[in-house]
């Protein structure tokens, strides 16, 4: 006897989403490997040496001196500024020293290793946020466009804005998911790494308020009281990081809650509302070839306007708003050092994704040919950058 019943045809398990984001993060590693051999070879034609360059010089420099020896070293220098390890925060340090301590690594190489496999988590977490809301091969392109950016080669140093970007970018996956408690417990995570955490525990608090409230800007919207009562230890939990480490270092100083401003004073760093970038930018256009560089900065900053703009008009989610427009007001509109600017800029990967939109939808070799170039040039930059000034 035939069998005349109708049976759905089986549906094909998806991917998991290692697999699914496994293009994207061997792309990212290339771009990553390009950028390190270019790198080598430059440093080797000029007698200096790559992993020097990315281990011990600038900041990390200070994060290895606090994982080896712990918090209090203080330098004074002839103008009068006074710079204090305590200007940075412990969440890498205490890596290094973990690195150190089981491996035969030196605490900067060990700072090394957890910056190459945070960067490699932080792509991950920026592909899993972009499919999230567009798609595949959007997240694909919003990924290599955060690796091919001109300061790119800091994601491979032993600095902490790969650490931070990983934390911040799988924070933002938990709000957009409804993961309240991993949100709120990866921007306390976030807010032990770097400063710009703050930006990380608004994004959250600012999703999480209106989810509470019951906007219609709330995606996913809050169902039940236990729904609720986990958005609320969320962001209970958020700013706990930098809290802690902020009040830890009044508590040190003697100086309490102001005790953090006085020492990021001593390094010369504040918040203006961008009025020292806006005249070092002005004073750029009193000569030539300085003004070139002047029109450069003037088109980046409004570049980034731009995207912030595009962001918005295509409603991007709450809490990328809050967090990517965060993280640029903190970077232009501090009176730190001009020329880490582009450098603090790093996590605003939300700022990306209209362009990555636009390079899902080009053909591929015309998108093939986009991100190569770039990544040549990000390449050759981040060579020349290191063996030059280099990040500070």
């Amino acid at each position: 006897m035939i069998d005349l019943e109708t049976r759905p045809a089986p549906v094909p398990d998806r991917p998991g989403p290692l697999r699914r984001a496994a293009p994207a993060l061997l792309g990212y590693a290339a771009v990553r490997v390009l950028g390190l051999a270019v790198l080598v070879g430059w440093s080797a034609a000029r007698g200096k040496s790559a992993l020097t360059l990315l281990t011990a010089r600038w900041d990390s420099v200070w994060y290895s001196g606090v994982a080896e020896r712990g918090y209090g070293r203080v330098v004074r220098l002839p103008n009068g500024d006074v710079h204090s390890d305590l200007a940075f925060f412990p969440l890498l340090p205490w890596l290094e020293r973990l690195g150190a301590a089981v491996s035969p690594l030196s605490h900067g190489t060990a700072g090394l290793v957890v910056s190459l496999l945070a960067s490699l988590a932080a792509a991950w977490g920026i592909f899993a946020v972009a499919e999230h809301l567009y798609g595949g091969r959007a997240a694909v392109g919003a990924v290599l466009l955060w690796a091919v950016l001109p300061v790119g080669i800091v994601q491979s140093m032993a600095y902490s804005e790969s650490l931070f970007t990983a934390l911040a970018a799988w924070s933002l996956y938990a709000v957009l998911t409804g993961r309240w408690v991993t949100a709120g417990a990866l921007a306390s995570l976030a807010g032990l790494t770097r400063p710009v955490g703050l930006a990380v525990t608004a994004a959250v608090w600012a999703a999480g308020v209106a989810a509470l409230a019951g906007s219609r800007r709330a995606d996913p919207p809050l169902s039940g009281a236990r729904a609720r009562a986990r958005c609320l230890a969320g962001l209970l939990l958020a700013p706990l990081g930098a809290a802690g480490y902020v009040l830890w270092v009044g508590h040190r100083t003697g100086r309490g809650a102001f005790g953090y401003l006085d020492v990021q004073a001593g390094w010369r760093n504040g918040f203006d509302g961008g009025a020292a970038f806006a005249r070092f930018t002005a004073a750029l256009f009193t000569s030539f070839p300085s003004a070139l560089a002047g029109a450069a900065l003037t088109a980046g900053v409004g570049l980034l306007l731009w995207l912030f703009g595009i962001c918005v008009r295509r409603g991007q989610p709450f809490a990328l708003l809050v967090y990517s427009g965060t993280v640029t007001v903190l970077a232009l509109c501090a009176s730190s050092y001009f020329g880490s600017k582009p450098r603090l800029l790093l996590p605003a990967f939300p700022l990306l994704l209209p362009l990555a939109v636009a390079l899902a939808g080009a053909r591929v070799p015309r998108a093939a040919l986009v991100v190569g170039g770039a990544a040549a040039v990000s390449a050759v930059y981040g060579a020349f950058w290191l063996n030059g000034s280099g990040p500070p």
